[in-house]
């Protein structure tokens, strides 16, 4: 029988296996995610905005369109008056109190969650069609001036 002998292995050093990231990793990655922030950011806000004046102008051609189908069942008169004319649109029943479909379903609102608002006739603009305007990002009522958002300045 032949005994082996371990006296003649040598070990070579292990190597060290790492089980976490350095500090100066970890602050180099931070530095390059805000770098990248600070690039994206102003333009996803930017976007945003955008987005929220196209959705305000959808929502008073919405109101122009409801606003016509009303003034054509009214021997093409739009209702005169202020706000209050789109509670009128909202009505179940007719002037005779016969039972109809509402032209609107529920009050517009802007992107920002706010009424639009409503005049007839219209003393914003030259024009024959009613004044419908939303208080913008601002939220703050400049008769349709400023960044409020009207239907007698958006292109078509």
């Amino acid at each position: 029988m032949k005994t082996i002998c371990n006296r003649n292995i040598v070990k070579l050093p292990t190597q060290n296996k790492r089980s976490a990231f350095t500090l100066l990793e970890l602050l180099i990655v931070l530095g390059i995610l805000g770098v990248i922030a600070a690039m994206v950011v102003p333009n996803l806000l930017g976007s945003q905005k955008k987005a929220n004046i196209l959705a305000t102008e959808s929502s008073i051609h919405g109101l122009e369109q409801a606003l016509k189908l009303h003034a054509v069942e009214n021997k093409g008169v739009y209702p005169t008056g202020g706000v209050e004319i789109i509670d009128v649109l909202m009505s179940k029943t007719d002037e005779d109190g016969t039972a109809v479909d509402p032209l609107l379903e529920s009050k517009p609102l802007d992107a920002w969650g706010q009424p639009l608002m409503y005049e007839y006739p219209n003393s914003k603009a030259e024009t024959t069609k009613p004044a419908i305007w939303s208080y913008g990002p601002d939220q703050t009522d400049d008769q349709g001036e400023g960044d409020d958002i009207n239907n007698w300045t958006i292109e078509e």
